[in-house]
């Protein structure tokens, strides 16, 4: 039972539950198309969430197997649990044919395209791991893209009938932010080396990625300030103008963490362990509630 119990930990581990914080986009149409008192919708988006959660944990699985040789001689990865042998690579794979036969099966049950949108984006995240992640450029494009389709996946789920395009706009600069600040942090870590773990990282330079941070930290802010002021389902108050300097704020904040501690390499760890940040994030959140559902205004006429 040692060796079972010993490989269903490394599966968890590898399924990177941490990672999962990245799939509350899905909720973002319930937020702000103002359904989140809409109970079956409500109940449909958090179903949606975890088979989300299951199936982008099967391509971390498998972006760990493509990544094997490499990984082992990361200063950090090394400790994950297949390049450390806790995971053995035919459990491995038997766990992701698993999970995929139950969790796309469940999300066409819930939602045709929800399920073609899971499908989808498990396919390109395996192109991704073995080709995508190879071209400058595209790589960091790919990953955004992941945090688009998990927002038309909420949209799909909340039925969404007033979710501006801006949004989405806002949702791709911010993605890309995220994923730019990684790729730093990875030349800084690796400096060197960096060619020899992940050789698109030779295609970088710290003052390239820094110019690119710059234009598309401007195109998150741009596009969440259009929509906070033209969006037609908001209060006709221009109350949601308010959550304009938590915005600004969160942006500066992680641009702190990544370029002057040397931090975001994991996103999503941020979140949890630098308290200003998540601070912001959650002041941000009680902010939009506010507006949107508590002091409530009559939405502009169209």
């Amino acid at each position: 039972m040692k060796p079972l119990l010993r490989n269903l930990s490394g599966l968890l581990r590898t399924l990177r539950p941490k990672q999962w914080t990245k799939n509350v986009f899905i909720f973002a149409a319930l937020l702000f198309d103002q359904k989140l008192a809409n109970w079956p919708l409500l109940l449909n988006t958090i179903a949606a969430f975890f088979l989300f959660c299951l199936v982008a944990g099967t391509v971390y699985v498998i972006n760990d197997l493509a990544d094997l040789e490499k990984d082992k001689q990361h200063p950090k990865k090394c400790k994950r649990p297949l390049p450390s042998g806790q995971l053995a690579p035919r459990f491995a794979i038997a766990g992701v044919v698993v999970i995929l036969a139950v969790s796309l099966p469940l999300s066409y049950l819930l939602h045709p395209a929800f399920a073609a949108l899971v499908l989808g984006y498990f396919l390109l995240n395996v192109a991704y791991s073995f080709w995508l992640k190879h071209m400058v450029i595209i790589d960091v494009m790919v990953v955004a893209s992941g945090f688009v389709l998990r927002v038309v996946a909420g949209v799909v789920m909340a039925q969404a009938e007033r979710f501006s395009p801006w949004l989405y706009v806002c949702t791709i600069f911010l993605a890309l932010f995220l994923s730019i600040g990684r790729r730093r942090h990875e030349m800084l870590l690796l400096a060197d080396g960096a060619n020899s773990h992940r050789r698109i990282l030779d295609e970088y330079s710290i003052p390239f990625l820094d110019q690119m941070t710059i234009v598309v930290m401007t195109g998150a802010l741009i596009s969440y300030t259009l929509y906070t002021a033209t969006a037609p389902n908001l209060p006709c108050n221009h109350g949601m103008l308010l959550t304009i300097p938590f915005v600004i704020y969160g942006l500066f904040r992680y641009l702190y963490l990544v370029q002057i501690r040397g931090e975001g390499g994991a996103p999503e760890d941020l979140l949890f362990t630098d308290r200003p940040f998540l601070a912001d994030v959650l002041l941000w959140g009680v902010a939009v509630i506010l507006v949107m559902y508590v002091f409530r205004a009559p939405p502009c006429p169209s």
